[in-house]
């Protein structure tokens, strides 16, 4: 999944770097340049911050880091909004399911993100449609708690 997002972000002429950077900072975007932290070592958590610092070349503007402003809280939102969108989709749950995936870890693990970024976006899915969402006609898949059923008709 890395390899994947950092082939996207060459397409869009932005470059990626790993540099360190100081602890608690995982990742920052700024003039089509990412930087990713490199004391990081899992592939997994580089992937989930390398799609949010992707959503912030596609969402938002301006130097954000200081996040006691709302406007700035809202355009990180955004840019975690993306990446949700991007690793986690209503489908690609559905397919972890049909593939026997029944734990947070096993779905985390099939989708290639963490469990926390998984969490997140279930928490974002929850918010934007409510405990369920129609997918294709075909399948309902419950959020809380987190379930896939085929619809027959």
């Amino acid at each position: 999944m890395y390899e994947s997002l950092q082939q996207e972000a060459f397409d869009l002429d932005v470059l990626v770097e790993e540099r360190y950077l100081q602890p608690r900072l995982k990742g920052l975007y700024g003039d089509n340049v990412i930087w990713i932290n490199k004391r990081i070592q899992s592939p997994v958590e580089k992937a989930c911050i390398l799609a949010e610092e992707l959503g912030h070349h596609h969402t938002t503007a301006g130097d954000i880091l200081n996040q006691t402003t709302i406007a700035n809280v809202k355009q990180e939102k955004l840019a975690r909004r993306w990446a949700w969108e991007k690793l986690v989709t209503p489908e690609k749950l559905i397919e972890a399911y049909k593939e026997g995936c029944r734990t947070r870890f096993e779905i985390a693990e099939m989708l290639h993100v963490t469990e926390i970024f998984l969490e997140e976006s279930l928490q974002f899915y929850r918010e934007k449609y409510g405990t369920e969402i129609q997918v294709d006609q075909r399948y309902t898949l419950y959020l809380e708690p987190l379930a896939v059923y085929e619809n027959f008709k």
